[in-house]
């Protein structure tokens, strides 16, 4: 159960890095931006996978009352997904920052 929530948004993780890696066209596709965007879709990967593990001990679960457990289980795997989500956003959003100001066409 504690990569469940990583695993539910992966295919979603998958298309933002695609579109990471496939825009914008304008940009010169060398060798050397290659192994760039390589390393920040691997990093933003990493760093999801371990916010999600981050979220998942950090999330509470309530006892189990004498009528069953109690309401907001749920969060155990709602949190998970949005510390990964987060993760890999932010490094995706600042490697194409970067990306942008290193290999932009004058």
């Amino acid at each position: 159960m504690r990569y469940l929530a990583i695993l539910l948004l992966a295919p979603w993780l998958l298309i933002l890095g695609w579109a990471y890696w496939a825009y914008p066209k304008s940009l010169p596709r060398t060798g050397a931006r290659r192994a760039f965007d390589w390393a920040a879709l691997l990093i933003s990967a990493v760093a999801a996978v371990q916010c999600a593990v981050l979220g998942f001990d950090a999330a509470t679960v309530p006892d189990v009352g004498e009528f069953g457990p109690s309401s907001g289980a749920i969060w155990q795997q709602v949190l998970p997904a949005l510390y990964g989500y987060g993760a890999c956003v932010l490094v995706l959003v600042i490697a194409m920052l970067v990306r942008q100001a290193i290999w932009r066409t004058k």
